[in-house]
């Protein structure tokens, strides 16, 4: 059994991300404890870039906003599922701002095995999804992650 933590992008509620999130998680939660984040639930800052959470106790962040809340449900999570439309060839904002505070050591406490992806495109474009598709590779890589 995994405890899975399923981080929705979408702003819009009861959309077709939404949809697949929810879908996900009710085949998921046979076997595993699943939990679904809605960014648009939180607020989280962009990551200004400062370092500063490399230096300073506990490697808290000098921003004080809700991402403390997800670091702490991400400590308990053995898989993560990022689920969200694509907007411009990219994921939403609110998700990326969610994904880029994770550039902290903070995330060494994080038992994280595995990553999955869920993607809401409207366009029917064949390239909708690669650029997303590369910087999950990347993650994938960097964090040394199985995709699941």
């Amino acid at each position: 059994m995994s405890n899975i933590v399923v981080l929705t992008g979408s702003m819009k509620r009861g959309g077709n991300t939404d949809l697949l999130a929810a879908a996900f998680a009710d085949g998921a939660r046979q076997h595993n404890e699943v939990e679904i984040i809605s960014v648009a639930d939180y607020k989280v800052n962009p990551c200004i870039g400062c370092n500063s959470c490399f230096s300073r106790q506990g490697n808290q962040c000098v921003q004080n906003d809700d991402m403390n809340l997800i670091y702490e449900k991400l400590k308990k999570a053995d898989m993560v599922v990022i689920a969200s439309p694509v907007y411009f060839y990219g994921l939403s904002a609110k998700l990326k701002a969610v994904i880029d505070r994770l550039h902290t050591p903070m995330r060494n406490e994080f038992h994280i095995k595995r990553l999955a992806l869920i993607l809401v495109g409207a366009a029917t474009l064949p390239e909708l999804f690669d650029a997303i598709l590369v910087q999950y590779k990347l993650v994938l890589n960097f964090f040394h992650l199985e995709d699941a």
